[in-house]
């Protein structure tokens, strides 16, 4: 906990204090030009501040640009995260917050003294900050709430809680549904749980469910953040959404109608159910609700709203002062016996918040060279709706989904001579204002939430749900064994007809 809040006060310290320099260099230009301008020298004016702009662009071509090679630390982080928990498993844990914030310092200071390029840097850690504050805030909010079911795991029952989670998992994330409901969900299923429970569990509240919102899934909120207008999920996405969902729900009741009726016919004593429902923890979907309400507290969205002006951009803290408050505060005052139903700890989120600090830190230069690469004819030609939905969904599968999401948005815009920094160009590309735009931003969010639940390591909340699982007995198929029992037979299919419908011949 401590080198979190050590990493959190070097994030604060870039985003400040890095983002004084450009108002001022902003404002002695402008002086400079008004001098000019006051000497009635137009012709003069015109000409130096001309050569100044193309002075300042060669000089970015020339000196900002990151190299090739320097994207190398993001995807060792990437295999790390990938092969770590599997393959040198004690390793791993006791030093993956140095090994992240390692990569991510060591490219963040190439770009701010070999490059001596501040703003990707400031921008980055700004993003995160914000990320993170909604993860958190979400995690630690759910975790005092406490739902206690008692009623028989029919199969209906069953569809009934998932299908419940992948519509909250939109109001309050994919991480705060699944943390909030996969204890409820084991319970129901007390001495009939298996590894199926938990990998559908997975596939409809940790992943596909939420893809109606911003909040439902990481690569949607970073979207928000870029500029993509709240409701363009809902309006967007929720055909794709339902359709996927029923099929899910569909391959599941007769799963579990089979398998669960053959292990209840093994039981031998019958339980008596009072099919009551109950909440512990009830204050705190209150604090929930401030963390909805905060997120629209956007200040490129909302006028007045306070923010760091930096490089044209507002950056809110507000919004993120409300968060981390909350956070503090829902777990501080909650109930104490929804802490303990819950095992709550902070260990989940606490990796998720060091793995993204190495994320977002190492995954500038791989933002750059896609963009350069979409800009070009060879990478434009091959951008289409088809390519991007197939090329995002296979990289967030087995990378994390997040950072894929943005991989591909930025190739998109830049194939269309669009820039993924540019928050009212993202608007218009959402709008539809470039041919296609908006279909092609539909086939990357789609692909990057619903493939994140291919693997374990898509998506965030998969390896948390996981773990929660193994700490209640349950045996869970290896990382592979998930692709090749689950993924590969059920999931993929189904993301084959999603191409199917929606995407292939329009």
């Amino acid at each position: 906990m401590k080198n979190f809040i050590f990493s959190f006060s070097i994030l604060f310290g870039i985003l400040f204090f890095g983002g004084m320099e450009p108002q001022s260099a902003f404002a002695e230009n402008t002086d400079i030009e008004q001098g000019y301008l006051a000497q009635g020298d137009h012709n003069a004016a015109d000409q130096e501040i001309t050569h100044g702009i193309v002075s300042a662009e060669a000089e970015e071509a020339d000196h900002h640009t990151a190299p090739i090679w320097l994207v190398i630390p993001f995807v060792a982080l990437l295999l790390m995260i990938a092969t770590g928990p599997l393959f040198y498993e004690h390793f791993w844990h006791k030093n993956y917050p140095k090994i992240a914030i390692g990569f991510a310092l060591m490219v963040v200071f190439y770009y701010l003294f070999i490059l001596g390029n501040v703003h990707a840097p400031v921008h980055a850690m700004a993003e995160y900050i914000q990320f993170i504050a909604l993860l958190a805030s979400l995690y630690i909010a759910s975790g005092g709430i406490l739902i206690e079911i008692d009623k028989k795991a029919t199969p209906f029952a069953n569809v009934t809680l998932l299908v419940i989670g992948a519509l909250v998992s939109n109001l309050i994330g994919t991480t705060g549904a699944s943390m909030l409901l996969i204890r409820p969900f084991i319970r129901l299923n007390k001495g009939n749980i298996q590894a199926y429970h938990i990998i559908f569990f997975i596939f409809m509240v940790s992943n596909v469910g939420g893809s109606l919102t911003p909040i439902g899934d990481p690569p949607l909120f970073l979207g928000f953040l870029k500029g993509i207008p709240f409701f363009w999920t809902l309006e967007h996405n929720w055909p794709a959404w339902l359709f996927t969902l029923v099929m899910l729900a569909v391959v599941f009741y007769f799963i579990d109608k089979k398998i669960g009726r053959a292990n209840d016919d093994n039981e031998l004593e019958e339980t008596i159910y009072t099919n009551k429902f109950s909440l512990v923890g009830i204050r705190n979907f209150g604090w929930l609700f401030i963390i909805i309400c905060s997120v629209f507290l956007d200040p490129n969205v909302i006028e007045g709203v306070p923010a760091i002006v930096y490089d044209g951009q507002k950056f809110s803290y507000i919004r993120e002062i409300i968060m981390l408050s909350v956070a503090f505060l829902s777990y501080r005052f909650a109930d104490q016996r929804a802490i303990k139903g819950n095992e709550f700890n902070f260990e989940p989120i606490r990796e998720v918040a060091f793995i993204f600090v190495g994320i977002f830190g190492t995954m500038m230069p791989a933002l750059e060279l896609v963009g350069a690469f979409a800009k070009s004819p060879e990478g434009a030609a091959m951008i289409t709706h088809n390519t991007l939905y197939w090329g995002t969904g296979i990289l967030s599968g087995f990378l994390d989904n997040a950072p894929t999401y943005l991989n591909f948005l930025a190739a998109a815009m830049a194939s269309k001579g669009a820039s993924i920094s540019n928050i009212e160009e993202v608007r218009q590309f959402a709008a539809d204002g470039y041919h296609d735009s908006a279909f092609e931003l539909m086939a990357i969010a789609i692909a990057s939430v619903f493939f994140g639940a291919m693997t374990y390591i898509g998506n965030g909340p998969n390896f948390m749900v996981k773990s929660i699982a193994e700490q209640n007995g349950i045996k869970m198929p290896s990382f592979f064994g998930y692709i090749i029992r689950f993924s590969l037979p059920v999931l993929l299919p189904l993301l084959f007809l999603v191409w199917l419908v929606f995407f292939a011949f329009v």
